[in-house]
């Protein structure tokens, strides 16, 4: 039989990802809290957490891993269209938890949701801490999408995101992507796959090539120095 390691709320120190089991994919370790010190120490290894509300906290490295590099995000002619037309407006870090409140919604395609009361509690510390920022996009003055995640060195970790009208999230994600390539972020981690990532340019890349990039750029000096909720989002062109 094949033992997890449980950590203990003391204990910070998580397994070297590449322990990480086979069956089910990527799953490392069990237990701990959901304190924003623990989150930074598993996001600086590449481990993240998810898990259903109720259980125990399960701790992740999967490989492969689902990533997108800022300079190969793909915008469709459908998108393009949207973000000329300007039919949404673009904020960063205006009503973080109000957003991810929006990504634990029910969703017509799934019977619950990973983002428990405990979760938000956790991110939004983060982001008082200025690691989790949010992008809303919005239709007059209604929120119609959006997305959340953490941003450490050149890396921003993407979380979730949800969508109320046409595009809104991927308005949202482009609009961040740009923003992201003009700070020199070198990488998005979109941890698993989906076809709605795949669509936006995501690939699959081997553990190991992610954790290479993670010792590389995570704990770089980012180059923005204003806060997120100052940013102005321009016409696309």
């Amino acid at each position: 039989m094949i033992s997890i390691p449980w950590l203990s709320h003391d204990n910070y120190d998580f397994p070297h990802p590449a322990n990480a089991l086979d069956d089910p994919e990527g799953l490392l370790a069990v237990g701990g809290d959901l304190s924003p010190d623990r989150i930074l120490a598993a996001y600086h290894r590449g481990i993240f957490p998810w898990f259903n509300p109720g259980d125990p906290i399960l701790w992740w490295s999967p490989s492969p891993r689902t990533v997108i590099f800022p300079d190969q995000l793909h915008i469709s002619k459908s998108l393009r269209k949207t973000l000329r037309q300007g039919i949404y407006r673009v904020t960063f870090d205006h009503c973080f938890r109000t957003v991810m409140s929006a990504c634990a919604a029910p969703r017509a395609y799934a019977d619950g949701t990973w983002i428990s009361d405990e979760i938000i509690a956790g991110y939004c510390a983060l982001h008082e801490r200025g690691f989790a920022h949010s992008v809303e996009v919005w239709r007059g003055d209604e929120l119609v999408g959006g997305l959340y995640g953490m941003a450490l060195g050149q890396i921003f970790f993407g979380e979730s995101m949800f969508s109320r009208a046409d595009n809104a999230s991927k308005v949202g994600f482009a609009h961040l992507v740009r923003q992201l390539r003009h700070w020199n972020f070198q990488l998005i981690d979109c941890q698993v796959a989906n076809e709605h990532l795949f669509s936006l340019g995501a690939v699959e890349i081997p553990r190991d090539d992610f954790q290479r990039i993670l010792i590389d750029f995570v704990d770089k000096p980012n180059v923005y120095s204003l806060p997120w909720s100052n940013l102005t989002t321009t016409t696309w062109e």
